[in-house]
């Protein structure tokens, strides 16, 4: 059994390896021309370091809880940690995708830098690690991975895959610089699922028969060779945040509501997806069950699946994971921890805060808030809370690509 899987990662390699000389060509173990000095490196200490321990001091939680300054990241949005937990992958919408090392394992990042310099990135926001070394990254019209990347990262030059050809994601008439942060998550199936949020606040009808054909506007999944595309979600406005439960596999995303209906409508979501082919209403609803005006007049299609949890209008719902660690206490387990970005249109901020959803056994859920104080006596933004994921040790991190940070939270007792 051993020598099958050393067989399979060695053709795996030797497949990644064919290609790479398409992706970069640098030869099968050749190189770019870059060397360690192209790398951008991020200082972790100093003033900005202080700065960001002072706005932590006013983030209040639950009694028994901590939160600490893991790393300064800029842009940081879409977390994965390596399965050997030696260094953390963090997506941006920006064209950076960058590791964080911890090799003291003192809960402080030693070391931030850019991964694979010798590649262009366009929006590469969705970062997802297989359980077997597989890094996946989702950008903005082009799907990647790179074996081994929790242990080629030092150098500028990597081994790419094309999972999606670059152009080939959405129809490159659809690219947008609106709602392209795609997220890829792998399921209890061993599929890829990513986001394709549509590029309207509201889809037009001439689009509609396009967005379902492609997905956009949905979540598809494939094979993670990119093989057997199929939409497996419809009626998605823009989803940055989904997981799939511990316990039953099924899949929750949060969604962004339409903009400019008013401070209070419509609400954002937070859905439960029990099986594939389900429509959750855009663009018939804006939001939870409230109609858009654009089509307040047409039928919507049968079977639309409402929010489990209808949030707070325009608190821009974004990142979320389920809690599967032991670290903290028991009512945490198999809880939604969720990042509310903050808004943007409204005229009475909100957001900006970490969101705890507890499901019962019937698959009700309620959602409360968990980590607040990133939002000053001003209702000035100090951070902008991105997105979860958690450590081996059962701790939690929470991305802020407002602040260029990622924090810590962990659970200390009373």
């Amino acid at each position: 059994m051993k020598l099958k899987k050393i067989a399979a990662s060695i053709a795996a390699m030797a497949f990644a390896a064919g290609v790479v000389a398409k992706e970069n060509d640098v030869g099968i173990f050749g190189t770019s021309g870059k060397g360690m000095g192209d790398h951008t490196f991020i200082q972790q200490d100093g003033a900005k370091a202080d700065n960001i321990r002072a706005i932590l001091k006013n983030v209040k939680m639950p009694a028994g809880f901590k939160i600490d300054l893991y790393a300064i990241v800029p842009d940081a949005r879409d977390m994965t940690m390596a399965p050997q937990g030696t260094v953390l992958f963090v997506g941006t919408r920006k064209d950076k995708v960058w590791v964080v090392s911890d090799r003291d394992r003192d809960g402080v990042a030693d070391e931030v830098k850019d991964f694979a310099p010798s590649l262009e990135f366009d929006v590469p926001n969705g970062v997802q690690f297989s359980k077997d070394g597989f890094l996946y990254v989702a950008e903005r019209n082009h799907v990647r991975v790179f074996p081994a990347a929790e242990f080629f990262f030092e150098g500028p030059d990597v081994v790419a895959v094309d999972v999606v050809p670059k152009g080939e994601l959405i129809p490159e008439g659809e690219e947008s610089y609106n709602h392209t942060a795609r997220v890829v998550d792998i399921g209890p199936d061993n599929k890829l699922y990513i986001s394709l949020g549509q590029p309207y606040n509201v889809a037009p009808p001439e689009k509609l028969d396009l967005y379902k054909k492609t997905g956009i506007g949905g979540i598809i999944r494939m094979d993670r060779d990119g093989k057997n595309r199929e939409v497996y979600t419809y009626g998605v406005r823009n989803s940055v945040g989904q997981d799939f439960h511990p316990k039953t596999g099924e899949l929750w995303w949060t969604d962004n509501q339409v903009d400019g209906m008013g401070d209070d409508i419509p609400p954002g979501e937070l859905n439960r997806q029990t099986k594939a082919g389900q429509h959750f209403g855009h663009p018939w609803f804006g939001g939870g069950k409230t109609r858009t005006n654009e089509y307040a007049k047409e039928t919507p299609p049968a079977g639309i699946v409402h929010p489990a949890v209808s949030t707070t209008a325009h608190c821009a719902d974004l990142g979320m994971a389920f809690y599967s660690g032991d670290q903290f206490p028991a009512k945490y387990k198999n809880a939604i921890f969720s990042a509310q970005h903050g808004s943007w249109n409204r005229t009475e901020p909100c957001g900006a805060r970490v969101m705890v959803t507890f499901i019962d056994k019937d698959g009700k859920a309620k959602m409360e808030p968990f980590a607040e104080g990133w939002m000053n006596a001003n209702k000035e933004y100090d951070g902008r809370p991105m997105s979860i994921t958690m450590l081996k040790d059962g701790s939690m991190l929470v991305s802020d690509d407002y602040a260029g940070a990622i924090y810590k939270i962990s659970y200390v007792g009373s």
